[in-house]
């Protein structure tokens, strides 16, 4: 039995000359989950397209279960949902899964559709039009429709972007128990929470990783005490906060601010001494542990630092 359900190794890819992915090497076993994140034009979703056999990489090697991901070999263990997977609106849900099904060769496939339904929280909607569907939903059909040809590889290409956070949660509920059932799944996103879910992470910025762990390990090696502010005007005040040196860095998260030092207790004077000065008055400051979005922010300004020094462009 082959040890990688996926075993890329030095993939690199340029389009008119950039280079979208610039040597890397993704290793997944078997039952292993595996989040890409990275902003927009990290190179995430050209991975991800060679890995599932739609682009050849420029250099590099791939295999999938041991197998090209081109071959009729590999095709049968994977499901792909696609950013834009391309449901059939006139088709109801169980019209649009069972014609996926037929596409795939599956035969008497009605009870892994009734399965599917179930499991997707879809059933009591079975004879709703694809293309009256929420967001949310229509991406648990797409996802019904690539896994009922029962593959041991699910590969998901930002597979929540632009769905609500509720719908978000039900869709990551249902992904969760595929990965805590053991099938292999491969996701990119732009969310760091959604990265958190999955046993190993690869963090990814201009083609090339920042680094690759599982969440915990991660947080784990983050070398800064993480004290959290939360105040109004959240800008002003990391501006504020960052005036004068004296700290190794502020974050800023919708409403709250990541501030990054090595002493906790001179930290806290000097966040106290400055947002007085300003006349902002904190709802609460503490000391937080470590989280995803830390580490990646400060992998991305410590990358963003030696490219400055280098005198490299950035964009």
């Amino acid at each position: 039995m082959e040890e990688y359900a996926i075993e890329a190794r030095g993939l690199s890819r340029a389009f008119a000359g950039v280079e979208a992915l610039k040597g890397i090497d993704i290793l997944v076993r078997r039952g292993e989950s595996f989040a890409l994140v990275g902003p927009d034009g990290a190179g995430k979703t050209t991975a991800i397209r060679i890995l599932c056999g739609l682009l050849n990489p420029g250099s590099g090697s791939v295999r999938v279960f041991g197998s090209a991901p081109s071959s009729d070999a590999a095709k049968r263990r994977i499901g792909y949902l696609s950013q834009r997977f391309s449901l059939y609106g006139d088709l109801s849900i169980e019209e649009n899964i069972a014609f996926f099904a037929e596409i795939h060769g599956k035969r008497d496939y009605g009870p892994r559709r009734e399965q599917l339904l179930e499991f997707t929280r879809l059933m009591p909607f079975r004879d709703r039009q694809a293309g009256r569907l929420s967001g949310g939903m229509k991406q648990k059909l797409a996802l019904a429709c690539a896994l009922v040809h029962e593959p041991e590889l699910l590969l998901m290409d930002e597979p929540t972007t632009g769905v609500d956070p509720v719908s978000r949660r039900e869709f990551w509920s249902i992904v969760s128990e595929l990965i805590h059932g053991g099938m292999t799944v491969l996701v990119t996103t732009p969310y760091l929470d959604e990265a958190e879910r999955c046993g190993i992470v690869g963090l990814l910025n201009r083609g090339s990783f920042l680094e690759v762990d599982s969440p915990g390990a991660m947080r784990g090696r983050f070398r800064w005490k993480v004290i959290e502010v939360v105040c109004s005007d959240t800008r002003r005040a990391a501006r504020v906060i960052a005036e004068g040196g004296g700290l190794e860095g502020v974050q800023a998260f919708g409403d709250r601010l990541s501030v990054l030092a090595g002493d906790e207790a001179a930290a806290r004077v000097l966040i106290s001494e400055r947002l007085s000065r300003a006349g902002i008055e904190a709802a609460s400051v503490r000391l937080a542990g470590a989280s995803l979005e830390n580490v990646f922010m400060a992998l991305l300004g410590d990358e963003a630092a030696k490219a400055a020094g280098k005198g490299e462009k950035l964009t």
